[in-house]
């Protein structure tokens, strides 16, 4: 675990009633990227609750309960909320706007109500709660990164003062801050596309020209059944505190090294080995690239393509390696420098495949490009 971390306090075990033989674990996010391989991991140990809002999870391993998060009680009545209390035995709280381009103060208020419901349902069911953050809040927007990439700073501030309601509340249980979650480290799967693998597909295309950042800057990342399996290990060890870095830590690649692995990656598939993007100082960034695409004829799509890579990059990347847990008591495996290669491959692979013609028609546009050189 991160230094000077203190043991955590681990719980007894669930009281069990006679009406069943297995916990009830009530999740939250259970629709969303972590949320589908949460309910791998815990199915097999836990009656699994999900709230949902809207739209269904259909799957026979969970029930589901419909529910407003940001409603008080869940907008359930007082006696449905009150035995629901009675029923759970352990809370996670998945659930979170991590979708930037909505207004930061929807951001902050989904994120900071969602976990003082969850916080209250936990204390009256005497239950402890795993709240998922992110490993990021170790990082602290500069001025011009909050105000141009406002849904950023405020996703990090949101987990910030999430975390501190919980530390506040007193509630049992445990923080985890898993880094930027790829797909599984076998298949490459993941649930929805997310900036990651967007990056790395458009890396493979050659549409990456530029990226804002230093050769040797780190981006932590870690596949989701890493993430799942130590969270898993923490809720069936009964670790009731304590604050959990999920990260690569030391084993995190860097942005060259990422940019290698997509460049061959794209050769052994038949297209074009795209030119390594420059990487280019964040100041200039801010001083110089941003302000002059703000200002050209470029089409929006280029424009805005390069500005999300720009606020990925500019929040998530880091010069100094994380602190990891991974591989400590309860908290899963711990990741090597091949595993993550691999995993990065194997996840480009879960691309390709999804977007076979994306893939032929850039081998054809290729092949035509090479025969008009030739002739």
């Amino acid at each position: 675990m991160p230094r000077n971390a203190p043991r955590p306090t681990v719980l007894p075990a669930p009281p069990r009633s006679t009406a069943r033989d297995r916990p009830t674990l009530l999740l939250t996010g259970g629709s969303g990227v972590l949320g589908r391989a949460l309910i791998d991991e815990l199915a097999p140990d836990y009656d699994l609750l999900c709230l949902r809002r809207t739209r269904p999870l259909h799957d026979p391993r969970v029930r589901e309960i419909e529910g407003d998060l940001l409603a008080p009680r869940l907008g359930l009545d007082a006696g449905a909320w009150y035995e629901l209390a009675l029923r759970v035995d352990v809370v996670l709280h998945s659930a979170a706007q991590t979708n930037w381009r909505t207004p930061p103060q929807e951001i902050v208020r989904t994120n900071t109500l969602g976990a003082e419901t969850m916080l209250d349902l936990a204390a009256r069911a005497d239950a402890p709660l795993y709240l998922v953050s992110t490993a990021f809040v170790a990082n602290t927007p500069s001025e011009e990164d909050q105000e141009r990439f406002p849904g950023a700073a405020a996703y990090l501030a949101s987990k910030s003062r999430a975390e501190q309601l919980m530390r506040d509340a007193g509630v049992p249980g445990a923080i985890v801050r898993p880094s930027v979650v790829m797909g599984h480290s076998s298949t490459g799967h993941i649930a929805g596309q997310q900036g990651l693998t967007k990056t790395i597909g458009a890396m493979v295309l050659g549409q990456v020209p530029v990226l804002p950042g230093a050769p040797e800057a780190r981006v932590d990342m870690i596949p989701q059944d890493y993430v799942t399996r130590a969270l898993g290990d923490l809720i069936r060890g009964g670790v009731g505190s304590g604050e959990y870095w999920l990260t690569a830590g030391g084993q995190a690649p860097a942005l060259s090294e990422i940019a290698d692995t997509c460049a061959e990656f794209a050769v052994r598939h038949g297209l074009p080995r795209p030119l390594r993007p420059r990487l280019i100082p964040v100041e200039a960034v801010h001083r110089l690239l941003l302000p002059m695409l703000e200002g050209t004829s470029l089409p929006a799509s280029v424009r805005q393509r390069f500005q999300h890579y720009a606020e990925l990059l500019l929040v998530f990347q880091r010069e100094l390696p994380f602190d990891s847990s991974l591989g400590t008591p309860h908290c899963g495996t711990r990741l090597t420098r091949a595993d993550l290669r691999a995993a990065l491959v194997r996840n480009l692979e879960s691309w390709a495949a999804d977007r076979p013609g994306v893939l032929s028609r850039h081998r054809a546009h290729a092949a035509a490009a090479s025969a008009t050189e030739v002739a």
